[in-house]
């Protein structure tokens, strides 16, 4: 008669399963609408500086079903990350840019089996994006952006260890739209994009490829403003150990609304992401502060 794995076992295999959810809360950002004017097409030699901190301490996720509860109420979890976030974006030649970002976690996760604390660089994402109708005269606001997202972040196999980085890389296509009211201070943007996710093979884990979107509208008042984000996306079924596991998916939706204060050559931002639905990840506000500056060349 085979024997029945112990509520000891169990409840370390369902910790070492939230450790890694806990570990991937920021890392499966699918970018930021940093400020108004970011969605358009820097010029040559000009663009704009983005430092964003996001900040989240929970003890609760979103589970398979979508429900919101303890990561597991065996262990007693508790998940905190810190990330900030540096995004640089600078107009090459007319209607092309490029963007670098960079992150630095600060990644823990506390249960009844120990206290595990990584911090580090994560993964870096590149982007060159071009804005297609230049080229034909005209000045509709559609930009096409790809990019890549390269393994910087140390990834460790064990599954006590916080891993930095997803240990892979990504492959990106990104559809933009804008459309500013000008003379109002107001603006409105969409992305669309898909994310090919390779697999990882030390881990012998492949999270599925994954579609994202982003809608973003914001309005100033003198040198205050305020902006308001939707963001989410849908994963598709991960293989783990060579095994389709289709209740492991992941998916998110949320809202970001914040406020924007114009503070010396850029602005300062504060906001809150507000979770409204998901499938395996951290549930729980998070805290987003920043700093949006443009870069010009010298005069």
């Amino acid at each position: 008669m085979r024997s029945r794995p112990s509520t000891s076992r169990s409840s370390r295999s369902r910790a070492r399963r939230d450790l890694l959810i806990a570990a991937f809360v920021i890392m499966t950002l699918p970018g930021r609408a940093p400020e108004a004017g970011a969605q358009w097409v820097e010029p040559p030699g000009r663009g704009w500086l983005d430092l964003s901190v996001f900040h989240l301490d929970t003890r609760e996720a979103f589970h398979s079903d979508g429900d919101i509860a303890a990561f597991d109420p065996f262990t007693q979890a508790h998940a905190v990350s810190t990330s900030a976030f540096a995004t640089v974006a600078m107009g090459l030649f007319p209607g092309v840019d490029a963007w670098v970002q960079v992150p630095y976690q600060r990644l823990r996760f506390d249960d009844l089996a120990g206290d595990r604390l990584r911090t580090g660089i994560g993964d870096a994402r590149f982007y060159l994006r071009v804005q297609p109708g230049r080229y034909f005269g005209s000045g509709f606001p559609l930009a096409v952006r790809g990019g890549a997202k390269v393994p910087v972040g140390d990834f460790a196999v064990d599954a006590e260890i916080i891993p930095l980085g997803d240990g892979q890389r990504d492959w990106e296509l990104v559809l933009e739209l804008g459309h500013s009211f000008y003379p109002l201070p107001a603006y409105v943007s969409a992305w669309l994009g898909h994310r090919w996710r390779e697999a990882n093979v030390e881990s012998r884990r492949d999270f599925g490829d994954e579609v994202f979107f982003l809608l973003s509208g914001g309005i100033e008042f003198g040198r205050l403003g305020a902006s308001l984000i939707a963001e989410g996306w849908d994963g598709g079924v991960p293989v783990i150990e060579g095994l389709s596991i289709a209740t492991a998916s992941r998916s998110m939706l949320r809202l970001t609304p914040s406020l924007n204060y114009r503070l010396g050559a850029g602005s300062a931002k504060a906001g809150v992401q507000i979770p409204v639905r998901g499938t395996n990840l951290p549930a729980g506000n998070t805290l987003v502060i920043g700093y949006f500056v443009r870069l010009r060349p010298p005069t």
